[in-house]
């Protein structure tokens, strides 16, 4: 009795330290066998996608657990590692749809970003005109400022040459002009 459970306990061990997770590939419905060749006893069937851990493999065959607890062997190359893709769709759907969403979102963010830099190239193209405006502005001002300076030295040689030319006047006037006599006094 010992040894049943020793065996036992050790046949335990050994299915268990083989276990990973699998799936039944996606495009087959396969009959499980109860051993290691299409010899052995069909004992079930197990449908495309569902998932199965691995317990042993032998001879091409690889010895599975479906969910429901059965075990049985089936070809190696029936069986894929990993999910299955049934398993990994909803997923895959969900991050495409989440995807669709973030793309979406990006998109009016560029939308956004195009119709502001487009403002922007409009407002600089503005103030490029403006500056090139002001700009012939200042030209002009410093020309006219220029024109002044001369029109001012002009007027101001003008001016003094007419002052000059009065006092000049004057002078020659004056000796010519009556005398006034003053009142006598005679108390000195």
């Amino acid at each position: 009795m010992k040894k049943v459970l020793l065996l036992a306990l050790l046949g335990t061990l050994t299915t268990t330290a083989y276990a990973e997770p699998a799936h039944i590939a996606d495009d087959a419905y396969v009959f499980m066998n109860s051993g290691p060749s299409d010899q052995y006893r069909i004992n079930g069937r197990v449908n495309s996608g569902e998932p199965v851990v691995i317990l042993d493999r032998k001879n091409n065959y690889i010895q599975i657990r479906t969910e429901s607890g059965r075990v049985g062997w089936v070809p190696d190359s029936l069986i894929e590692p990993g999910p299955s893709d049934l398993v990994r769709m909803p997923k895959l759907e969900s991050d495409l749809a989440e995807a669709r969403k973030r793309i979406e979102a990006q998109k009016k963010e560029i939308e956004i970003l195009q119709s502001s830099a487009q403002s922007r190239r409009q407002e600089s193209e503005e103030s490029q005109a403006r500056v090139s405006e002001l700009e012939k502005e200042i030209t002009s001002l410093k020309s006219q400022i220029a024109n002044m300076d001369q029109s001012n030295l002009i007027r101001w040689l003008t001016h003094g040459g007419l002052v000059a030319l009065g006092g000049v006047l004057l002078g020659l006037l004056v000796p010519y002009l009556p005398k006034r006599r003053k009142p006598r006094n005679d108390w000195f």
